[in-house]
């Protein structure tokens, strides 16, 4: 970017970002640069906030800047939602048709690139379950090889628990993500969601 190592630096720092491409880091760049110092200022602070304040609920794994999150501590439930990442907690909050406990896996099953039941939040599942008050168990991650796969072992694992497991009904098209799913299609998934 015309030579200038700053703006360089700038550019690279948000074209590492996903999703961001090298025009649309420019254009990051080009408005940071536009901005006058304390809007700076505040954005950087807020960076390096969230950096230091947010990390994962001791109980569900989901984003908090406490040690547990509101979720987790304002619901009641017997029926706990598992995810893939937290961002999937976001959208499926947001569809409004699902009132009860999450856990998060923070990733799912693949061998080919070498992540196996050790390598995700299973132990915690099954933790909290062998801790008593679950009924349910609905498996909501991405319909797609790696969230079949994983759906698929929590099922084997969790049923000999004598807790209902169930998957979020295909309201999700094949190979989609779920914090893509807009909320009537979340919210009707969830509703259809059948044994497994």
């Amino acid at each position: 970017m015309n030579n200038i190592d700053s703006m360089d630096r700038l550019t690279s720092a948000f074209s590492s970002l996903p999703g961001v491409g090298r025009k649309t880091a420019e254009r990051y760049a080009y408005a940071v640069i536009n901005m006058d110092s304390e809007s700076v200022d505040a954005f950087a602070r807020a960076l390096v906030d969230a950096k230091h304040n947010v990390h994962y609920c001791k109980i569900c794994g989901n984003f908090t800047d406490h040690d547990i999150c509101d979720i987790c501590s304002s619901r009641k439930s017997d029926t706990i939602c598992v995810v893939k990442e937290p961002k999937d907690v976001i959208a499926i909050e947001k569809s409004k048709g699902y009132h009860g406990l999450y856990h998060v896996l923070h990733g799912t099953l693949s061998p080919l690139e070498g992540r196996g039941p050790d390598d995700i939040h299973l132990k915690e599942l099954i933790d909290r379950i062998n801790q008593g008050g679950v009924a349910e168990v609905i498996v909501a991650t991405n319909p797609d090889v790696e969230g079949e796969a994983t759906a698929s072992y929590i099922s084997r694992l969790i049923k000999p628990l004598g807790v209902k497991v169930t998957r979020i009904a295909q309201g999700i098209q094949m190979g989609s993500d779920i914090e893509y799913a807009d909320e009537v299609t979340l919210s009707k998934a969830l509703a259809d969601r059948r044994d497994i």
